[in-house]
C-alpha cells in the first residue's frame, strides 16, 4: 500500500522531492548572490568582467537543460539522472569554496593570495560543474514530482506544483539575505578585507549536500518511470529531415506543399508533424523574449555593484548590498496573489481583453521602466561619488605632520597647510610633477596611472621630506567604511578596534586599511607600556578616513581630543532604499511575464511536447544572458548610467516588435487538433496510411535517382582527371 503524508491523499515521496528543491534553491541562489563580489574583491576582476563572466554563468546554468532532458528521457531516468548530476553539483560546490580560501596559496600568511591564477581555475572548475549539476537535474525534479501522482489526482498535482515553487522562493529569500552575513564575517587571516567567502560559499555546499541525501533517503517511495525516449530528439529529427527533403525537392517541377514541415510526411506520421508545427508557431513568439532576462538578471550583478556605493542603514537593520536581492523574492510573495486574485479579476470587470500575450508585453515594459529607474538613480549617485583617476592619471593629497603651517607647490598648484591638517581635495596630474616644501627640499614626483596617493610631509632635522603612501581607489564592496592611521608620536602604537587590529604602527608610518562597520566603533591605541587611550568615530557607509595620530598626542583624559580625522572619501549618501522603485518594476514584470508564459506555453503545446517548450523558454534564460556579456564586453559606454538606458530602449524596442507577432498570432487548441488524427474513422486511417506509404516511396526512388546522378557526375568528373 503506498504511504500518503499526513494521511492525506498526497504520496509520502512529495514530501523528499520539495524539501531537496528547497535546499537546491538555497544552495545555488546563496551561491549567487555573493558570486559577482567575489568576483571583484577576491579574483579583482573589474566591474565588465565580473559581469561577464557572472551572465556567462547563468547563461550555461539554463543552456544544460536541454542536456539533462535528453540523458533522463533517453538513457538514465529521472531518478539516476537527478542523483548522478546532483553529485557531480555538490563536487563544483566543494570545489568553489575550496577556491575561496586564501590559505592554499597564501605562503607569506599576509591575507593576500600568492597564487591567483589557482584560485580562478579552481573557481571556474567549480562555476562549470555547478552549472551542469543545476541545469541538468532543473527540467528533471519537477516532472519527477508529478510522475508521483496517479493520472486521477490532478487536484493534488496542481497543489504539489504551487508547494514546489514556494519552496523556489523559499530557498531564495533565504539563502540571499543569509549568504551576505556568512561573507561578512571576519577571519584571522583576511583582516584587511573582512570577508570570508569560503564560508559564503561552504554553507551552500553543505545544503547541496544534504538535499542530495534527502533526495536518496526517499528512493525506496518513488515512483520511477523508465526513460520512454526523448521527445525533444524526436522533434530535432522530424524537423531536419524536413529541412533536408524540402532542400532536395527544390526544384520546381515538385508541387509545393502547405507548411515546410508537411516535407517530413514521407517519414514521420501527420500527428507528430502536426504537434511540431504548434511548437514551431510558439517557439517563434520566444525569439524577441531573451531580451526581458537580459535585464532581468541584472539584479544579481549591476544592481548589486550599484548597491555598494549607496546607503544602506534601516535604522535597526543594516542592509548589505548583496542582500537587496531579498527585495525580488519578497515582492513576488506579495505581488502573485494581488496581480492573480485582485488586478486580473478587476482588468476582466472592465471588460479589457488582457491577453496571455498582451500580458507578456505589458511585463517587458514594466522591466523595461525598472532599468530607467536605476539609470535616473545611478544619476544622482554619480554626483555624489569621487573622481577616481583614469588609467592615464594619478590623483595626491597631502598631509602637513609638522606642528607648524607650512605653503607648499605641487605643479601650478600652491597648498597651504595647517598643523596636522590635510589638502581639502586630491590633484590630479597625468605626468611627473615638481613638489616644492621649501628652500632645498624640491622633488619630481611620479605617480602610478590609476592610483591614489598620500604625500606625508614631515621634518627631518632642519629640511623637510616627503613620504609617499598609496590609498584606495574604490568603495568597499559591504558598504564598510575603510581606516587607517598614520603615526606621528614618538614611539610604536597598536591600534585595535573590536576583534580587528591596525598592527605596530612605527613612528611616520602609515597602517594598512580595515573596514569597520557603521555606527560608532571604539579605536583602542596602546603604547608598549601598556598606557591606553580610546577614540571613537561616528561612521555611516563606504566612507574612508586616514586618523592622524600627532607628535603632540599624549596618552591621558582627554587624549581622544588631539587625533585628527581626515576624509579621504566622503560616505555614501543615497539610500538603497531608492532601489526599491525598480525592484518593484522589475518584479511586477517578472510576475506578469514570466508566469503568464509558463502558463501560455503550457495551453499552447501538445500534451506530449510540454517538455519540449520547458527547454524553449530557459533557452530563452541563456541567450538574454550571452547578450548581457556581449554587451558589457563590446559596449564602450563609460557611464553606468547610460547603459542602463541602452537596455531599457533595446528592451522597448523588442517589445514593441514583440506586439506586432503578438497580434498576428492565432490561439489554438492543441488538445483538439490531436483529437482529429485520433478519432479518424478507419478507411480514412488506411488511405492516409496508403498515401504515406506511396511518399515514402517516391522518396526513396527520388534518394536513388539522386544517389546515381552523384556517382554518375562522380565517375565522369573522375574520367576527365
Amino acid at each position: 500500500m503506498e504511504k500518503k503524508l499526513f494521511g492525506a491523499n498526497y504520496p509520502i515521496s512529495i514530501f523528499f522531492i520539495v524539501i531537496n528543491e528547497f535546499c537546491e534553491r538555497f544552495s545555488y541562489y546563496g551561491m549567487r548572490a555573493v558570486l559577482v563580489l567575489y568576483f571583484k574583491y577576491f579574483l579583482l576582476w573589474d566591474d565588465d568582467f565580473s559581469t561577464t563572466i557572472y551572465h556567462t554563468f547563468v547563461a550555461l546554468c539554463y543552456l544544460t537543460p536541454i542536456l539533462g532532458a535528453i540523458v533522463a528521457d533517453s538513457w538514465l531516468g529521472k531518478f539516476r539522472t537527478i542523483i548522478y548530476l546532483s553529485i557531480v553539483y555538490t563536487i563544483g560546490q566543494v570545489i568553489l569554496a575550496v577556491s575561496a580560501i586564501h590559505d592554499i596559496s597564501d605562503t607569506d600568511r599576509d591575507g593576500t593570495p600568492n597564487n591567483m591564477s589557482l584560485h580562478i581555475g579552481l573557481s571556474m572548475v567549480g562555476l562549470l560543474l555547478i552549472a551542469l549539476g543545476t541545469g541538468g537535474i532543473k527540467p528533471c525534479v519537477a516532472a519527477f514530482g508529478g510522475d508521483q501522482f496517479d493520472d486521477d489526482q490532478e487536484k493534488q498535482r496542481g497543489t504539489f506544483f504551487s508547494i514546489f515553487y514556494l519552496s523556489i522562493n523559499a530557498g531564495s529569500l533565504l539563502s540571499t539575505f543569509i549568504t551576505p552575513i556568512l561573507r561578512g564575517r571576519p577571519t584571522t587571516t583576511q583582516r584587511t578585507h573582512s570577508s570570508c567567502y569560503p564560508l559564503a560559499f561552504g554553507v551552500p555546499a553543505v545544503l547541496m549536500g544534504v538535499s542530495l541525501i534527502v533526495f536518496i533517503a526517499g528512493s525506496g517511495m518513488y515512483k520511477k518511470n523508465d526513460p520512454e525516449g526523448n521527445i525533444m530528439v524526436k522533434v530535432c529529427k522530424c524537423i531536419g529531415f524536413a529541412l533536408r527533403n524540402r532542400f532536395r525537392h527544390r526544384s520546381p517541377q515538385y508541387p509545393k506543399r502547405h507548411h515546410w514541415m508537411d516535407w517530413a510526411e514521407e517519414k514521420y506520421d501527420k500527428l507528430l508533424i502536426a504537434q511540431v508545427k504548434m511548437v514551431l508557431k510558439v517557439l517563434f513568439l520566444y525569439i524577441p523574449l531573451p531580451m526581458f532576462w537580459a535585464l532581468f538578471d541584472q539584479q544579481g550583478s549591476r544592481w548589486t555593484l550599484q548597491a555598494t556605493t549607496m546607503n544602506g542603514d534601516f535604522g535597526a537593520l543594516a542592509i548589505m548590498p548583496d542582500q537587496m536581492q531579498t527585495v525580488n523574492p519578497i515582492l513576488i510573495i506579495i505581488l502573485v496573489p494581488i496581480v492573480d486574485n485582485l488586478v486580473y479579476p478587476l482588468i476582466a470587470k472592465c471588460k479589457l481583453n488582457f491577453t496571455p500575450l498582451r500580458r507578456i508585453t505589458v511585463g517587458m515594459f514594466f522591466a523595461g521602466l525598472a532599468f530607467v529607474a536605476a539609470a535616473l538613480l545611478q544619476l544622482q549617485i554619480d554626483g555624489t561619488l569621487p573622481q577616481f583617476p583614469s588609467g592615464t592619471e594619478g590623483q595626491v593629497k597631502f598631509i602637513n605632520m609638522i606642528d607648524e603651517k607650512i605653503n607648499i607647490k605641487a605643479g601650478n598648484e600652491s597648498i597651504p597647510l595647517e598643523a596636522f591638517s590635510a589638502s581639502d581635495d586630491y590633484l590630479t596630474f597625468s605626468e611627473p610633477f615638481s613638489l616644492n616644501l621649501g628652500p632645498g627640499a624640491e622633488n619630481v614626483v611620479s605617480l602610478p596611472d590609476g592610483t591614489r596617493s598620500t604625500i606625508v610631509i614631515i621634518q627631518d632635522a632642519a629640511t623637510y621630506r616627503h613620504i609617499e603612501f598609496r590609498d584606495i581607489t574604490e568603495k568597499s564592496e559591504k558598504g564598510e567604511n575603510e581606516m587607517r592611521f598614520l603615526n606621528g608620536f614618538n614611539t610604536t602604537l597598536n591600534v585595535t578596534v573590536g576583534d580587528e587590529t591596525f598592527g605596530a604602527i612605527v613612528t611616520y608610518n602609515m597602517s594598512e586599511y580595515v573596514a569597520v562597520s557603521q555606527g560608532a566603533p571604539q579605536f583602542v591605541i596602546k603604547n608598549d607600556v601598556g598606557d591606553e587611550c580610546v577614540y571613537t568615530q561616528t561612521l555611516s557607509f563606504g566612507s574612508s578616513y586616514t586618523l592622524i595620530i600627532p607628535s603632540t598626542f599624549a596618552f591621558g583624559p582627554n587624549c581622544a581630543d588631539s587625533i585628527r580625522p581626515v576624509m579621504d572619501m566622503s560616505p555614501n549618501s543615497i539610500h538603497m532604499a531608492w532601489q526599491i522603485p525598480q525592484y518593484f518594476l522589475m518584479t511586477l514584470g517578472e510576475v506578469v511575464f514570466s508566469v503568464t508564459g509558463l502558463q501560455f506555453s503550457y495551453s499552447q503545446a501538445p500534451s506530449n511536447m510540454k517538455s519540449v517548450l520547458q527547454a524553449g523558454w530557459l533557452l530563452t534564460v541563456a541567450v538574454g544572458n550571452i547578450i548581457v556579456l556581449i554587451v558589457a564586453e563590446a559596449a564602450t559606454i563609460q557611464d553606468q548610467w547610460a547603459e542602463y538606458l541602452l537596455f531599457a530602449s533595446l528592451l522597448v524596442f523588442v517589445c514593441i516588435v514583440f506586439s506586432f507577432m503578438a497580434y498576428f498570432y492565432q490561439y489554438i487548441d492543441p488538445s483538439k487538433i490531436e483529437a482529429q488524427f485520433a478519432h479518424m474513422k478507419p478507411n480514412e486511417k488506411e488511405k492516409r496510411k496508403s498515401l504515406d506509404m506511396t511518399k515514402k516511396n517516391v522518396y526513396a526512388n527520388d534518394r536513388r535517382g539522386s544517389d546515381s546522378s552523384d556517382s554518375s557526375d562522380k565517375g565522369s568528373h573522375q574520367t576527365k582527371m
